[in-house]
C-alpha cells in the first residue's frame, strides 16, 4: 500500500509543497534577523580620545554610555537611509565620499622625501616659480585730476618739458602735493604696486633709465617719471630656498602620484558621455 501511495501524483505534489515551504520558512528566518552591531574597543578609544581632546579631560561613565548609544544610533540610521537607496543622487554625500577617499591617497603619499638632486632639477625646471621679483628705483611728480581738470594732459606735457630742459628743477617742489613719495628707492614690484596701484609699476617697467617720461597713470592720477635703477629679478641657489624648494617638489610629486592613482582606478571603467541635445536633454 505504501508503494502506491508513492507512486499517486497527489504525494509528489505534496512533497514538493512541503519543500518549497520549508525554503521560504528559512529564508525568511534570515531576513528578519537583525544585522550585527560592533562597537569594537578600538571604536570606544577612538571615540574617548576626541572628547579627550576637545573638553581636555577624559569622559565619564555616562558620557561614554551616552557616545556609545549615539553611535549605535547612528549605525542603525545610516544602514536604513542606505537600504533605501537615501545615499544615491546626494551631492553633498558624494562630495563627502570623494574628500575621504582623495584622503586616503594623500595618506598614502605623505612621506615623500627629496634628494638633492631631485630638488636641483624641480628647481632647474620651474625657475619662474622661484625668481626674485626685479626692483626698481625712480622719482615722480605727480599731477592730481581734481586740480587741473579737463587741462591735465596739456599741463602735464609742459611740466614735463620743464624737466627735460631744465636740469635745475627740483622735481619734489613741482607739480601738485600728495602723500605719495617723491623718490622711491629700489623697491620690488608688488610694493610699488601697493603704493600706486598696478598701472604705475606696468608703465615703469617699459620706460629708459634716467629719462623723464610720461604721464603714466595710477589709480591717484597721472605721473611724470624718471627711473633711476632696475634690477631684473633672479633665480635664488637651493641653498638659501631649501624649504621652499622641498614644499614645492612634494606638492607637485604629491599630485602627480593622486593622478597617477586615478588614472589606474579610471582604467577599471568603460566612459561613456552622452552628447547634450536641446534645452539641457541628455539622449
Amino acid at each position: 500500500m505504501l508503494k502506491r501511495i508513492r507512486r499517486e501524483p497527489l504525494f509528489h505534489f505534496l512533497v514538493v509543497a512541503l519543500l518549497i515551504f520549508a525554503a521560504h520558512d528559512l529564508l525568511r528566518r534570515g531576513a528578519d534577523a537583525p544585522d550585527k552591531i560592533v562597537v569594537s574597543v578600538a571604536k570606544i578609544e577612538q571615540m574617548a580620545t576626541v572628547f579627550a581632546k576637545t573638553w581636555q579631560r577624559p569622559p565619564n561613565k555616562d558620557e561614554l554610555k551616552g557616545m556609545i548609544d549615539d553611535y549605535v544610533k547612528e549605525e542603525i540610521l545610516v544602514r536604513q537611509a542606505l537600504q533605501l537607496g537615501l545615499d544615491r543622487g546626494d551631492t553633498v554625500v558624494r562630495r563627502r565620499l570623494r574628500q575621504k577617499m582623495e584622503f586616503l591617497s594623500a595618506a598614502d603619499s605623505a612621506p615623500l622625501t627629496a634628494t638633492d638632486p631631485e630638488l636641483e632639477a624641480y628647481l632647474a625646471a620651474n625657475p619662474s616659480a622661484f625668481t626674485t621679483s626685479a626692483t626698481l628705483a625712480f622719482e615722480q611728480v605727480f599731477l592730481n585730476p581734481s586740480r587741473h581738470g579737463d587741462t591735465i594732459a596739456k599741463d602735464a606735457e609742459a611740466l614735463l618739458a620743464e624737466l627735460r630742459t631744465n636740469d635745475t628743477a627740483d622735481p619734489a617742489l613741482l607739480g601738485d602735493t600728495s602723500l605719495l613719495p617723491a623718490t622711491v628707492e629700489l623697491t620690488n614690484r608688488a610694493a610699488i604696486d601697493q603704493m600706486f596701484g598696478g598701472a604705475l609699476a606696468d608703465g615703469l617697467e617699459t620706460v629708459p633709465i634716467g629719462k623723464w617720461t610720461g604721464p603714466i597713470a595710477s589709480s591717484f592720477g597721472l605721473h611724470l617719471v624718471r627711473v633711476t635703477e632696475r634690477t631684473p629679478g633672479q633665480v635664488q641657489q637651493l641653498a638659501g630656498i631649501r624649504d621652499e624648494v622641498t614644499r614645492e617638489w612634494e606638492n607637485a610629486r604629491r599630485t602627480e602620484l593622486e593622478r597617477q592613482r586615478f588614472g589606474a582606478l579610471l582604467a577599471h571603467y568603460e566612459i561613456s558621455i552622452e552628447a547634450p541635445t536641446a534645452a539641457g536633454e541628455s539622449r
